[in-house]
């Protein structure tokens, strides 16, 4: 749902005390990988932080646009699960048999749910991963990036998006009475003050919440009942914050979309919020942003983020790798453009160029399904190396619900 970054970056915030995870910003460098790359994954970078990650949004994205994954590309997701049903960012040996040091996540396992769904013939994996998910809810209704961890709205997001990817509806699956809804609106600000109506990674310390703009990229789609591939919901005119006696996710979520298009109005995309990055572009959030107000309606304030994003991209991808192709093409999508034609560019390409070939087009290759696909592995683009610090935090990123504030819902 999804802030990634180099070790370096790593390193320090785990100095200062900041929880790990994967998220939805692509790193603006990586080191020189101290892992082999495996022929199957994509990209090139060391995957420790991001293997299963980038792999499921990468498999994702070729189904989403018609292109049949290599099986050996498949078979390494599908190989990276442990007994439990869980995934870890990355496993070295995925041979041995995961135990109590091996380090699971919410993340990764609810992305790799997303993509196994989509290409199908997967249905137990699948159902494993969403059963160890089910056992990992807080009792708040939420997710954390570890199992037992405080419920953030990226890890929240996510797994809303696994749920909906697998046909269950997420005010569905409780625990002590509380749906991931429940948890999200938690995390949305009410409409006054600084950030109306945006939703917060986390509470600090105090309980208080900041707006985060990746983070409400990732509310907002899963407040939609939606995953990293976004359909664009009944056109929905956005009135600003709107303040409800008893607000529902269809308010949060509405007031959310509010507040990106608010965010992005002048300059037409987000900004990083990692220290020293003022005023940088935030190349994935922003794509983000797209399939979050594309899953909302508001088709016509995805018009300057999508356009900027196809005249500025095309550095930031290259140099990021499979992950950041994967968030333009979702976003691309989401709005309807074509990713083979996104300002000059072909993404899809580009995403197919950075790991095995590609089968045929058409349906989604299984496992039982190994033709001549394993050929060669490009293995071109840089990875990506995903941490959540306090405060910084990437989405996911996340069809749908829609409500243009009428209740009309599917939830």
């Amino acid at each position: 749902m999804f802030v990634r970054r180099t070790a370096a970056v790593l390193a320090a915030t785990t100095a200062i005390g900041a929880v790990l995870a994967p998220a939805a910003l692509a790193a603006d460098s990586s080191p020189s990988p101290s892992t082999a790359t495996p022929s199957g994954l994509y990209g090139s970078a060391d995957p420790t932080y991001d293997g299963v990650w980038r792999q499921s949004l990468a498999l994702l994205a070729q189904h989403t646009v018609g292109v049949r994954p290599a099986a050996k590309a498949v078979d390494w997701l599908t190989g990276q699960q442990c007994a439990n049903g869980a995934f870890a960012a990355f496993r070295a040996d995925a041979s041995a048999a995961c135990d109590a040091k091996t380090q699971v996540d919410t993340n990764s396992t609810a992305a790799a749910v997303q993509a196994l769904a989509a290409l199908g013939g997967h249905d137990d994996a699948a159902g494993r991963a969403v059963t160890w998910l089910k056992s990992a809810q807080n009792k708040d209704g939420g997710w954390g990036y570890m199992a037992g961890g405080p419920s953030d709205t990226n890890s929240t997001s996510v797994v809303i998006g696994a749920l909906h990817a697998v046909g269950k509806k997420p005010q569905s699956v409780s625990k002590d009475g509380r749906s991931p809804y429940d948890a999200l609106l938690k995390l949305s600000l009410p409409c006054k003050g600084k950030g109306d109506g945006a939703f917060a990674y986390q509470p600090d310390k105090k309980g208080g919440l900041a707006a985060n703009a990746d983070a409400t990229a990732a509310g907002v789609t899963a407040g939609m009942g939606q995953g990293f591939v976004a359909q664009t919901g009944n056109a929905f005119a956005l009135t600003g914050c709107v303040v409800a006696d008893t607000p529902d996710m269809a308010d949060a979520a509405g007031n959310g979309a509010n507040y990106l298009a608010g965010a992005m109005a002048k300059t037409s995309y987000l900004t990083s919020a990692l220290p020293g990055a003022d005023d940088q572009p935030d190349y994935g959030n922003t794509a983000d942003a797209v399939v979050a107000l594309s899953a909302i309606g508001a088709t016509k304030d995805t018009k300057k983020p999508l356009a900027w994003l196809e005249k500025n991209s095309a550095a930031w991808a290259a140099k990021s790798g499979p992950a950041a192709y994967a968030q333009l093409i979702f976003a691309a999508h989401s709005a309807g453009t074509d990713p083979r034609d996104f300002g000059g560019q072909d993404l899809v390409a580009k995403l197919n160029a950075t790991g095995p070939a590609p089968s045929t087009a058409g349906a989604s290759a299984t496992p039982s399904e190994k033709k001549d696909d394993e050929k060669k592995d490009d293995g071109g683009g840089l990875g990506v190396w995903w941490i959540v610090g306090v405060g910084l935090v990437a989405g996911i990123g996340i069809g749908f619900l829609i409500s243009a504030r009428n209740k009309n819902r599917q939830l």
